[in-house]
């Protein structure tokens, strides 16, 4: 795909002050630090849209960028540690349900897991509470480069066979790298299939 333009839309905190528009919008979701601001900047090819950093719970806002004046790209905080006090954790815990619940604009989450690890507890709770909203939802391992491949075949495979007991069809999964691109082409024709004729048309005749 060929980005024209990616920019900084602006942070918010409250669903309800998000920006108005009609265009669709993907959120990135996950454990802190599973690398959503970098895979973000590998999807547009730019390296430091997002802001990159090492401390879990950096993000901690909703934050929107706007992709060749199309679409929205969210990157929300993560869910798990963070070294922040109790009270923001609560606060941030609202605001993401109220924005996954309530986005009328939200066309899907993408629900970001490490390739790295065995099926951790608080991701598969996390994909039972989408599937309890009814958030349309595809997962995405990260880090695939940082993985031996037979420990990202069972890794993968086994968090989609936990995953698919919450839903009634299971949810699409793509395997990343932000260093490496992969899966870059991939996600993007899932996004165009599934975005608005006027949306994904533009998609097409740009790749």
């Amino acid at each position: 795909m060929i980005i024209r333009s990616a920019e900084f839309k602006g942070s918010f905190v409250d669903v309800e002050k998000c920006p108005p528009s009609d265009v669709p919008e993907w959120a990135f979701i996950g454990r802190s630090n599973v690398g959503k601001s970098s895979l973000i900047n590998m999807l547009v090819q730019r390296k430091s849209l997002v802001r990159v950093s090492n401390t879990p719970g950096k993000t901690q806002t909703l934050n929107y960028y706007q992709v060749n004046e199309r679409f929205n790209l969210v990157d929300m905080p993560g869910y798990g540690y963070a070294k922040v006090a109790r009270t923001n954790r609560e606060s941030w815990t609202k605001m993401t349900e109220d924005y996954l619940r309530k986005r009328k604009q939200l066309f899907a989450v993408f629900q970001l897991i490490d390739s790295r690890l065995e099926p951790q507890a608080i991701d598969l709770e996390f994909n039972q509470k989408l599937a309890e909203w009814q958030v349309p939802c595809a997962i995405i391992f990260t880090k695939s480069d940082k993985n031996k491949r037979q420990d990202l075949v069972k890794n993968t495979r086994g968090f989609i066979q936990e995953a698919t007991k919450n839903w009634k069809f299971p949810p699409p999964a793509f395997i990343t790298s932000a260093e490496t691109g992969e899966g870059r082409d991939k996600l993007w024709q899932y996004m165009q299939i599934h975005m608005p004729p006027e949306v994904g048309g533009a998609i097409t005749k740009a790749v």
